[in-house]
């Protein structure tokens, strides 16, 4: 009788110096064929994820800021140049004054000084102050309108039920204060360098100089000095400056019975929010400006109170807004243009981006 046996393939293995064979069943063998492909480890496609993400509106909007705020600054240079000087109390006390003791001293370039600074400070900040105000005012809007849909939050003591309503709150100007602060903290350091630059070039004669001396003298802190003033003084200007800019925006279009704004209109309803942001809040921009520069002049002021003194104590109320008319004649066109920029590009490139 002949038995039926198992196929079975031999396998070769060396243990120490024993060579041994091993009968492995053919079920358990694995197939010569198998796909190796089984096996394999698939990467993720990093490029449709970049490409992806550059799609967003929050990058559109960020690219958008950094295109106009380069575009403003380029232009206006000599007006950020005089404006700073007569701010701080350098020189000339008049507009035409300054503008030639600059000439006089530093040639023409000398209106361009600490431009490169300038720029380099600008593209960040701008595109990080109006990327945060969208982002912000879409969440507090978006917020507003799922909280209204639903009874809102309530926190109870004891016996007092409170509801916890945003509903007046007002989104612009949340998320201009909060476009102000985030830019404000990310760029602070690119602010005092360009000052430093500006109002001391032959103490700080480059980039480079600069960077290094201020590091030597303070270290780190150094560049955040003035950090809480410049907070003082940014948070009323820019949520003012972002809240007249939407609400006139708005009741234009609503009176005109308009979409939208032509360019003009951009440019002029820019410039008005950036004079009426402007005059409310320049006594703290006096008194900022006192405090980051006055430690190259040996007699800083210990905080924004006693700047504020030392100005009225020693120009009286008018000193507070010394300067003013230059700061007017710069923030005006430099607010209007930068809108008027701003809403191009972003409808250039939020509509590129819906086509994509």
């Amino acid at each position: 009788m002949i038995q039926k046996r198992t196929s079975q393939k031999k396998s070769y293995g060396v243990f120490g110096d024993v060579y041994g064979v091993m009968m492995v069943p053919k079920e358990l063998e694995i197939e010569k064929d198998a796909s190796i492909d089984q096996f394999r480890f698939q990467l993720p496609d990093l490029k449709q994820a970049f490409q992806d993400f550059m799609r967003t509106r929050e990058v559109g909007e960020f690219i958008s800021g950094a295109l106009a705020g380069a575009m403003t600054k380029a232009v206006l240079a000599p007006l950020e140049t005089i404006r700073t000087r007569m701010v701080v109390g350098i020189g000339s006390k008049n507009i035409s004054g300054s503008f030639l003791e600059v000439i006089e001293q530093q040639g023409w370039q000398g209106l361009w000084a600490g431009n490169t600074i300038n720029m380099l400070r600008i593209i960040p900040t701008q595109a990080i102050e109006l990327a945060t105000f969208e982002c912000v005012k879409r969440s507090m809007t978006e917020a507003q309108e799922k909280w209204s849909k639903k009874e809102c939050p309530k926190l109870q003591i004891g016996p007092v039920s409170l509801n916890l309503s945003i509903s007046w709150i007002s989104p612009i100007a949340v998320a201009g204060a909060a476009a102000g602060i985030v830019s404000t903290l990310a760029c602070h350091p690119l602010e005092v360098l360009k000052d430093r630059l500006t109002v001391s070039p032959d103490i700080y004669p480059s980039i480079s100089v600069a960077l290094s001396k201020i590091h030597n003298d303070g270290g780190i802190g150094a560049f955040y000095a003035g950090i809480s003033p410049t907070l003082i003084g940014m948070l009323p200007y820019s949520t003012c400056y972002y809240f007249m800019y939407e609400t006139m925006k708005k009741s234009y279009c609503t009176a005109k019975k308009k979409t939208s704004l032509s360019r003009p209109e951009m440019l002029l309803i820019g410039a008005l929010s950036g004079f009426t942001a402007s005059t409310i809040s320049f006594p703290l921009e006096v008194a900022r400006k006192r405090l980051m520069v006055g430690a190259l002049q040996g007699k800083c002021p210990p905080h924004m109170a006693a700047a504020l003194s030392e100005v009225i104590r020693e120009q009286g109320i008018m000193g507070l807004y010394r300067g003013w008319g230059a700061s007017c004649l710069k923030v005006m066109p430099s607010s209007g243009i930068t809108w008027m920029f701003y809403e191009a590009w972003k409808d250039i490139l939020l509509a590129e981006r819906r086509h994509l």
